[in-house]
């Protein structure tokens, strides 16, 4: 009986098997052949749909936006004539800037020690504000050495260093891919081989130190995002891209409170603030949260400048390349720039704020956010306005920030 049922069982096996070669192998996933009737031939199934390409040049600036800039330096018009001259009379816009490029850029806490730090940032912004000055004037000579000086870098660079590295290309990072964007879309001087190599140090010196964001102050990894932002519009990079924006979107709700949040800010996802004491503590020691109050308020407000301008910065990036992030951050956006003016012009804070006393000095940072929510939206914006006005031009905190009252001041692209 047992020799029985094993021959039983190994026909059973064998049938089993001839009945598999005759119909075919099986398809991933598929236990066997379906019995169903085959589908027609047109009901195959939908592909997703591909994302946009990418626009270019759109790092922060349009080309929309840079051909109204031109036709208003052109006309001889205010303030964009005002802001053109000053930007053409720095150090940064000088045709004779000799690049200072090195292979390891060390920058410590507040930048000490100081090796290449202030070189790579303000050649990083003196590439910027040449390209600027290529678009208005045709003239290749600037160009040319907007192209000298990303070629010296990214034939130099190999790392950045200290506790101030994540910052520092930030810093750095957010500019260069401004430069790049201009020169290689509208010049055609760069040549193939430099741009790739430039591409290069974009992705394997900056992209690292920047995409993974930051759980210091937020100012920290809202310019990192920046940079990570700007440098994947450049490298056509649509998975890091995401990646930037969905930090920027749980960085931006952390950074600035409004009352709708409740009794406590929201927090950055991983950032550990799970208790009170820890939020308060974080907020550098503010325990009454108003509509407007940064992370950063009672610091001072030269860090608060640095976080709400790279909001701007991510949103207006972000509007050119299709997505636009203003409807979801420009409440946030637009009561922080109002809160800080209103300080920032000389009104004395209440004894509750930052124990009565504010450091102000917010510096060139309302231009791109105020263009974008009061002109381009018509939201009425009474203190960052009358600030606005009071600083023009603006021009550069030698970090990151650079001729924005060129760039948008009432551009209406």
């Amino acid at each position: 009986m047992r020799t029985r049922a094993l021959y039983l069982a190994l026909a059973t096996a064998l049938a089993a098997l001839f009945a598999g070669i005759l119909s075919g192998p099986a398809t991933a996933g598929q236990a066997q052949r379906s019995t169903a009737p085959p589908k027609a031939a047109t009901a195959a199934a939908p592909k997703a749909t591909p994302k946009a390409a990418f626009t270019h040049p759109g790092v922060l600036v349009s080309r929309a936006q840079l051909d109204f800039v031109r036709s208003k330096v052109n006309a001889g018009a205010q303030p964009w004539k005002g802001a053109y001259d000053a930007m053409l009379a720095s150090p940064y816009a000088s045709l004779s800037r000799t690049p200072k490029p090195r292979a390891v850029v060390e920058c410590g806490p507040y930048s000490d020690p100081n090796i290449g730090c202030t070189d790579e940032r303000e050649d990083a912004l003196a590439a910027y504000s040449l390209s600027l000055a290529w678009y208005v004037t045709r003239d290749s000579r600037y160009a040319e050495k907007a192209i000298q000086i990303m070629d010296a870098w990214s034939a130099t660079i190999k790392d950045h260093t200290n506790s101030n590295a994540p910052l520092q290309t930030g810093w750095a990072g957010s500019s260069w891919p401004r430069a790049a964007e201009i020169i290689r879309y509208t010049y055609d001087g760069w040549s193939a081989a430099s741009i790739d190599r430039f591409k290069t140090m974009l992705r394997t010196v900056y992209l690292p130190k920047v995409i993974g964001g930051s759980n210091s102050n937020g100012n920290w990894e809202l310019v990192m995002v920046e940079a990570a932002s700007g440098i994947s519009v450049f490298l056509d990079d649509r998975t890091s891209y995401d990646k930037a924006i969905a930090k920027f979107r749980g960085r931006v709700p952390a950074y600035v409170y409004l009352e709708s949040d409740g009794s406590l800010p929201k927090t950055a996802p991983g950032s550990g603030l799970d208790t009170r004491d820890k939020i308060i503590n974080y907020w550098q020691g503010q325990s009454t949260f108003v509509t407007g109050l940064t992370q950063e308020t009672c610091r001072d407000f030269t860090h608060t400048g640095y976080g709400i301008a790279s909001i701007a910065h991510v949103a207006e990036t972000s509007r050119i390349q299709g997505q636009d992030l203003y409807p979801e951050v420009g409440e946030r956006l637009r009561q922080a720039l109002g809160f800080q003016s209103k300080y920032e012009l000389g009104e004395a804070p209440p004894s509750w704020l930052c124990g009565g006393s504010v450091k102000r000095g917010l510096g060139p940072i309302t231009e791109v956010g105020y263009n974008a929510l009061h002109n381009r939206l018509g939201i009425a914006m009474t203190n960052t306005q009358k600030l606005t006005e009071r600083q023009r031009p603006a021009g550069t905190n030698s970090l990151f920030l650079g001729w924005e009252t060129l760039t948008h001041g009432d551009n209406p692209s």
